[in-house]
């Protein structure tokens, strides 16, 4: 065989078969980024108005647009995210016959059950979290719950150490709304005070969200601020009870969990994070 052919052929068939390979996986991705969409957000229907005072109210008009535009052009993404959103302000209750049947074709072209199965997946970690941090605290007037907001009408779904008075499967009325307008305004839900007839709570709320659908969830710490004013400091047994509840502890474990100098420093005698050794 004549090697002086036999290369540049191996070399076009090698350049060819790269080239080949190159365009397949370059055709594969573009099909797959064409299949995953964009985001919700930057189509001109984004269901949500902000008004003059920054808060963003659902707008049900534009949800429309989105629900004839995604069965017309496909979007798995933005229309994942405009199921979701639709779920959670409960449209099926607001749009007309014709437009709730459209809904439901949309509904089924992109698997809207999935979309709830999804959230209550990815979710069930969280409730583990909010069981385990509210028996942490026992009895001590801090209750820790878990909101679902792709259904705020029956949002509430974990709540450990009751002082609301609230049952599992109740709703929320404008927490969802209020995080989006947190959200936008760049603020944290930290920290703060809610005073509702005799009763006063110290309050944070902490948002959850989910890489495809955006805000699905939160968690809230809520304190019974009277209780600790009126009950637990009002005597000093009181206040040795409260405080034997906070830092009750089940076992006894043998590990480190301080830093290097202040394990050294412990080891001297130091008891506590404030303590000058």
């Amino acid at each position: 065989m004549d090697h002086s052919l036999f290369v540049p052929v191996l070399t076009e068939v090698v350049v060819s078969l790269i080239i080949f390979a190159g365009g397949f996986v370059i055709g594969k991705y573009r099909e797959r980024k064409k299949l995953r969409g964009k985001n919700l957000d930057e189509y001109d229907f984004y269901p949500f108005d902000m008004d003059s005072n920054n808060i963003p109210h659902f707008n049900l008009k534009d949800f429309r647009l989105g629900i004839y535009s995604f069965l017309k052009h496909k979007d798995y993404t933005a229309a994942k995210q405009l199921i979701f959103i639709g779920e959670q302000n409960t449209v099926r209750n607001h749009l007309e016959k014709k437009d709730l049947g459209e809904y439901e074709k949309l509904y089924k072209m992109y698997g809207g059950e999935k979309v709830t199965d999804d959230t209550d997946e990815f979710l069930e970690n969280f409730k583990h979290i909010v069981r385990l941090i509210g028996a942490s605290f026992p009895d001590c007037g801090i209750e820790i719950l878990l909101h679902n907001l792709a259904n705020p009408s029956r949002s509430l779904v974990e709540l450990e150490n009751n002082v609301t008075g609230r049952k599992i499967g109740m709703g929320t009325t404008n927490l969802l709304l209020d995080l989006k307008k947190r959200k936008s305004l760049k603020e944290d839900k930290l920290n703060y005070e809610l005073n509702i007839g005799a009763r006063k709570f110290k309050c944070t709320t902490i948002p959850i969200y989910h890489k495809s659908y955006g805000l699905i969830a939160a968690i809230c710490i809520n304190i019974d601020a009277n209780y600790i004013s009126d009950e637990v400091m009002k005597t000093k047994e009181n206040t040795e009870y409260f405080f034997r509840q906070f830092c009750k502890t089940e076992m006894q474990l043998d590990e480190n969990i301080l830093g290097k100098d202040e394990y050294e420093k412990a080891l001297k005698g130091k008891r506590h994070w404030k303590q000058a050794v």
